[in-house]
Parts: C-alpha cells; sequence; structure tokens
C-alpha cells in the first residue's frame, strides 16, 4: 500500500494505537514487532478492540483484506506517514534535543506557549524513533504550534528524526555526558545532538540558542539564532539566576520563581521564557506559566513524608546530571541532615567505572551520609566510609534500611538513578 493511500485511511481515523492493551474505538493500530513480540500476531484483537484498520507486515496472518493493510515494514510505514501528515498539515515545530533536562524544558515551553496557542507535544518521553511519529500523527488542523522531544543514544539518530519532523525552530539544551556507549565517548554526543543544529542550518531555520554556553555559541554563529544568556548580551537578556531556595530567573527588574529546584533547571526556565517572548507571549502570561508549572514523574520532586523532606530525581541519571544533582542538592539551607541515595547510571560502556568511581571520590571527603546501590557503584565500595555506604542491588539496600528503621527521619534525602534502577520504590520504605 502506498503511503498516500494509507494516508487517506488515517484520516477516517481517531488516532493512532501500537498497543492491543489500549486500542481506542476507530483507531489505526500499526503491528510493530519487538525483541520478544510480534503485533501482528494480535491484529484480529485489535480489530475485535473497536480499530477500524491494522497495518501489517506480514501477509500470512491476513484474514481480511478491508481491515488488514499489508505494508512490507510497519514500522518504516508508520515514520513515512508521519512524514507525510507534517507535510500536509504544514504547521510550526519546535524540536528540541539535549543530554540533560530535555522533558522538563519541554513541559516549561508547552506551559508558556499554550497561554496563547493551542499547542500540541510530545507526551511524556515518547521522543523516539517511534515516539517521534506518534508525536506527529497527533498534531491536527486544530494545532498552531507543535513541540517535538527528540532523544538518541546513538549517531545519525537525530539526524533521521529531523528528516520527519522537517522543524522550523530547534533547541539544544545541552551537551552532556549520557549514553556515552552509543556516541562513542563525549565528542560522539556533542557531534550526535548537533545533528540538530545541522539539520536547521541545511534548511535555513532558526536556533533558540544559550549563549551562556560556549560550544553551543560557537556551533550557531553562521545561521539564523534568537539567543538568551545571564553572562552576556543577547536577544533575551536576564538580570540573574537564582536557586535557592527553588530555581528562578530575573528579567528586567522582573523575577519568575518556581517549583523546580537547581540551578541547572533555571537554564530550562530561561529557554522557556525566551520562547515564549519569541512567539509573543506576554510577560505576565509567562511568568504566571512558570509558575504554576509542577513537576511529575520523579523528575526534581519535592516530597513530604513524615519528618522527611525528599527530592525525588529518580527519572534518568549521568554523569553530568548526577554532578549538578549531588552539588546543588549539597547547597541547600536546611538544617536537618542530608543523605544521598544514588543509583547506578547506564549506557555509559568502557567509561563507566570511571564515571561512577568519580562520583563517590567527589563525596568522600566531603563529609555527607552517600548510599550508593548498584552493581556499578558496587565496584567503588573500596572507598567504603563510615558515611558512604554500598550495595551491590536494590534488595540489599532494602533489606538494609529495614533494620535501620530511622534511616530516613529528619532528615533531607536526595533520590537519584537512572530509571532502570527504579529508585521512587524507596518512597514505600520510608514513613
Amino acid at each position: 500500500m502506498e503511503i498516500a493511500e494509507l494516508y487517506q485511511c488515517f484520516l477516517q481515523c481517531d488516532g493512532i494505537s501500537t498497543d492491543t492493551r489500549n486500542v481506542h474505538p476507530n483507531s489505526l493500530f500499526f503491528a510493530l514487532k519487538g525483541e520478544k513480540f510480534d503485533a501482528n500476531e494480535f491484529a484480529q484483537e485489535a480489530l475485535t478492540k473497536g480499530a477500524a484498520f491494522v497495518v501489517m507486515d506480514n501477509k500470512k496472518l491476513i484474514t481480511d483484506e478491508k481491515k488488514m493493510l499489508y505494508v512490507p515494514n510497519a514500522l518504516g510505514a508508520l515514520q513515512q506517514l508521519a512524514k507525510y501528515h507534517r507535510s500536509q498539515i504544514g504547521l510550526p515545530i519546535i524540536a528540541l534535543t539535549g543530554s540533560n533536562g530535555k522533558t522538563t524544558t519541554k513541559e516549561l515551553i508547552t506551559t508558556v506557549l499554550s497561554k496563547k496557542y493551542n499547542v500540541t507535544a510530545t507526551k511524556g518521553n515518547l521522543n523516539n524513533h517511534i515516539g517521534v511519529p506518534l508525536t506527529l500523527l497527533s498534531f491536527t488542523e486544530e494545532t498552531d504550534l507543535g513541540i517535538v522531544e527528540m532523544g538518541a543514544n546513538h549517531k545519525e539518530e537525530i539526524a533521521f528524526l529531523c528528516e520527519l519532523v522537517d522543524p522550523d525552530f530547534g533547541y539544544i539544551t545541552n551537551f552532556g555526558k549520557a549514553h556515552l556507549e552509543g556516541f562513542g565517548g563525549f565528542e560522539g554526543v556533542i557531534k550526535a545532538k548537533s545533528e540538530l543544529y545541522d539539520y536547521l542550518q541545511d534548511y535555513h531555520k532558526t536556533a533558540f540558542v544559550n549563549l551562556d554556553d560556549p560550544r553551543q555559541d560557537a556551533k550557531t554563529l553562521t545561521f539564523s539564532r534568537y539567543t538568551f544568556a545571564v553572562e552576556q548580551e543577547a536577544d533575551v537578556h536576564f538580570d540573574e539566576y537564582n536557586a535557592q531556595p527553588n530555581a528562578s530567573v530575573k528579567i528586567n527588574g522582573l523575577t519568575i520563581s518556581s517549583n523546580l529546584t537547581g540551578l541547572y533547571n533555571t537554564t530550562n526556565i530561561a529557554a522557556a521564557v525566551t520562547i515564549g517572548q519569541f512567539f509573543n507571549v506576554p510577560t505576565e502570561d509567562i511568568k504566571q506559566a512558570i509558575e504554576e508549572y509542577t513537576p511529575n514523574n520523579n523528575r526534581s520532586q519535592w516530597i513530604t513524608i513524615g519528618t522527611s523532606q525528599i527530592l525525588l530525581d529518580a527519572y534518568n541519571a549521568n554523569p553530568s546530571s548526577m554532578e549538578v544533582a549531588i552539588n546543588n542538592f549539597k547547597q541547600l539551607n536546611s538544617k536537618q541532615p542530608k543523605i544521598l541515595i544514588l543509583g547506578d547510571m547506564f549506557e555509559l560502556g568502557s567509561d563507566s567505572l570511571k564515571e561512577h568511581n568519580k562520583i563517590v571520590e567527589d563525596l568522600h571527603n566531603e563529609g555527607v551520609t552517600a548510599y550508593f546501590i548498584g552493581q556499578n557503584f558496587y565496584k567503588c565500595k573500596n572507598s567504603a566510609t563510615d558515611s558512604l555506604f554500598f550495595f551491590e542491588n536494590f534488595d540489599n539496600f532494602k533489606e538494609y534500611s529495614a533494620k535501620e528503621k530511622q534511616l530516613f527521619e529528619n532528615s533531607l534525602v536526595l533520590i537519584k538513578g537512572s530509571r532502570g534502577m527504579a529508585l521512587e520504590r524507596i518512597l514505600d520504605m520510608i514513613k
């Protein structure tokens, strides 16, 4: 089936489904394959649950040629359909990527622009080769602005996603030590994330740029950009950034506060303010949007349980985000003793031991109490002291905390680790 024909079927439907567990009526179901599943086998189930059509790439399982649409590759068809839809709908799209802060920044930008426009943005962190097409296909004629978050863990992935999205504007949050294994080191990270800049330059589009980051400044000197900074002159200049008690920025004498923590979040706020100003959102509306935004999904959430104040930042972690989270936590003003609970960082390849050991060494002489969870940190246990503790896995830490019943009482606690560590489970252990 040709993409133009498939597009006509899409226009008859009320959205896309890729999982039979949440098929909705009159949806277009794509039978995708994974390492342990083949959704072609559930095509009939999808129709029974209300899907209008099923796009599948296994001819042998087709029993209804009117509703079961054959394509050579279902994932490829999903991606090409999204690209075709983007070309047909023709709305301005902002794409953003970066090593840290993508989702928080995306949500801040969305909140700000929604004060003036009908904005559709990436839901959650659906930012990969499947999530980006689903985001594009969620845009409708009622959408004024689209915001697409793009993630990557290997080279040329951002370039591929740009070909689907065809962004009019782009923003890179930062270059950090994330997915080092897939990128082949930090320089590989910079090159891969900069594929967004390459696309914007090639197609004469506009980049939003933080001039306080010299790498980003240098990479965008030769093409259209709209800039912000606190340390030098820019299109949007901020008076100051502050992180006590929460992240805030000051612009033209006006302080814009947030419910976010950490100095690292001030640039995320500044980016949202900058993009809001570029799209002529009134400053008071920008301020209200940011001050109303509440983080969730385990990202920089303040949670009170009993006598414990917990900063839950367990959505993800890499060496760059871990370092800034720890530094911010150490600088927080508190009369309560501070406890760090840190989980393994994944996808670091040959740099894994070095990066985990650096985190441990940085805390070795700080006098803070830290609990390290996971096999990677456990390899650094020769650094154990009276205040640094190591656990090979989560169950070992859980067993230890059950014995130490007052472990978290009257304390300020930072919980941070990679998504696979699921450290939010610690909340159930705190009373």
